[in-house]
C-alpha cells in the first residue's frame, strides 16, 4: 500500500512556515510599528513550530505506521532517507555559517549539527550555528524514536495513555526541570496528538466540513484566551489538522483551494529548506540595506518579509538542483566504474 496524502496539510505546511518568517522578521528589526497585530499577533506566530511537529508526525505515519507494527520497513533505508534529504543543504548551511563567523565554539557547535544528532543534546536549543536548527534536532529524535512511538499508537487505548503521560511530562518539564520546546519529551505530547489524529483520521473524514472549520476558528480564540499556553496550542494544531484531513477526503463536495493549490504544495516540499535558510537570508537583506528601502512602517515590513521568503525559496531550488545533478554525476560515475 502507497502512503497516504491529504493534499490540504501542504497548506499548513506553507503557513506554519511563512508564519515564523514574519516572526523572526518582526523580532529582528525595530520597526516604527505599534498595535495588537504587531505586538501579540504576529509574536504568537511561532508557535506554528508546534503545528510543524503534529504535522510531522501525521505525516510519518501516512508512511511507515504500518511498515513499523508490520515489521516491513528497511531501517537501514528508513533512516538513510531522512539523512539523505537532509544533511547535505542543512550541512552546506552549517559549513557556510561556521566560515563567516569562524570560532572555536562554532566549531563544536558545527560538529553537532553535522551529526544531526544534538536534539540528544540537554542544550540544544542553545547553539547558535544555525540557531533555527534547533527544530531539526528534536525532528531527528523522533526519526529515532519513530518506531517506539508507533508501538505507543499500535491501538487508540495506548494512545490515550501515553498522550496523558506525554501531558504530564510537558508540565513537568516546563515547572521544575526548566527544559523547553527543544526536548522530545516537552514536545512529545504534540507528536503523539499528531499520531492521535492520524489513528482518528477514518473517522474525522466523515464529519461534516462546516463543522471541522468551526471548530479549527474556534480553536484561535481558545489560543488567546489561554495566552498560548499547551492546551491552546495543542487545540489549534489538531483541529487544524484534523480540517485538513477532512478537506482532503475523497468525499468532500467542496476541497479548500486556500489550503491545497499548486503554491502551497510548491512551498511545503521546500518548507524545511526555507525554514533553515531564511535567518542567513535576512542578515543578507539587512546587510545591503533593504530592510530600509521603503520606510520604517508595515509597508517595509511586508517588504523585507516578501525579499527574504523569495530570496529562501530561490536558495533551496537553487541547492535542490546542484544536489541533484551531483547526485546524477556520481551516480554516472559509479556505473561506470563497473
Amino acid at each position: 500500500m502507497g502512503k497516504e496524502h491529504y493534499g490540504a496539510i501542504d497548506g499548513l505546511r506553507s503557513i506554519a512556515c511563512i508564519g515564523i518568517l514574519l516572526v523572526h522578521v518582526a523580532a529582528n528589526n525595530s520597526y516604527d510599528i505599534t498595535g495588537s497585530l504587531y505586538n501579540t499577533v504576529i509574536p504568537s506566530l511561532s508557535n506554528f513550530v508546534f503545528l510543524f511537529m503534529v504535522v510531522s508526525a501525521f505525516g510519518m505515519c501516512c508512511g511507515y505506521y504500518n511498515q513499523i507494527l508490520r515489521n516491513t520497513v528497511s531501517f537501514s533505508d528508513f533512516y538513510g532517507k531522512r539523512f539523505k534529504k537532509t544533511l547535505p543543504f542543512f550541512g552546506l548551511l552549517v559549513v557556510l555559517d561556521v566560515v563567516m563567523s569562524p570560532s572555536k565554539d562554532a566549531l563544536y557547535e558545527a560538529f553537532a549539527d553535522l551529526t544531526l544528532l544534538f536534539g540528544f543534546l540537554p542544550n540544544a536549543g542553545n547553539i547558535n550555528v544555525i540557531g533555527v536548527g534547533w527544530f531539526l534536532g528534536l525532528i531527528f529524535v523522533f526519526y529515532i524514536c519513530f518506531p517506539f512511538f508507533c508501538v505507543l499508537l499500535q491501538n487508540k487505548r495506548r494512545a490515550w495513555m501515553a498522550f496523558a503521560v506525554s501531558l504530564i511530562y510537558n508540565v513537568v518539564c516546563s515547572s521544575y526541570f526548566g527544559i523547553g520546546r527543544s526536548n522530545i519529551l516537552y514536545s512529545g505530547c504534540y507528536f503523539l496528538a499528531g499520531g492521535l489524529v492520524y489513528l482518528y483520521r477514518y473517522e474525522l473524514i466523515k464529519l461534516k466540513q462546516w463543522l471541522g472549520l468551526t471548530a479549527a476558528i474556534a480553536s484561535v480564540g481558545l489560543y488567546y484566551v489561554l495566552r498560548g499556553n499547551t492546551v491552546g496550542c495543542l487545540s489549534v494544531s489538531i483541529s487544524w489538522l484534523s480540517y485538513a484531513v477532512l478537506c482532503s477526503a475523497e468525499s468532500v463536495m467542496h476541497r479548500s483551494y486556500l489550503l491545497e493549490n499548486k503554491a502551497t504544495k510548491f512551498i511545503s516540499d521546500i518548507s524545511m529548506e526555507v525554514y533553515l535558510s531564511h535567518m542567513a537570508i535576512l542578515r543578507i537583506v539587512e546587510k545591503f540595506g533593504l530592510d530600509r528601502i521603503v520606510g520604517n512602517g508595515w509597508l517595509q515590513y511586508f517588504v523585507t518579509t516578501g525579499i527574504v521568503l523569495c530570496g529562501a525559496i530561490l536558495l533551496a531550488v537553487v541547492i535542490r538542483k546542484l544536489f541533484a545533478i551531483i547526485e546524477k554525476k556520481i551516480a554516472q560515475m559509479g556505473e561506470q566504474a563497473r
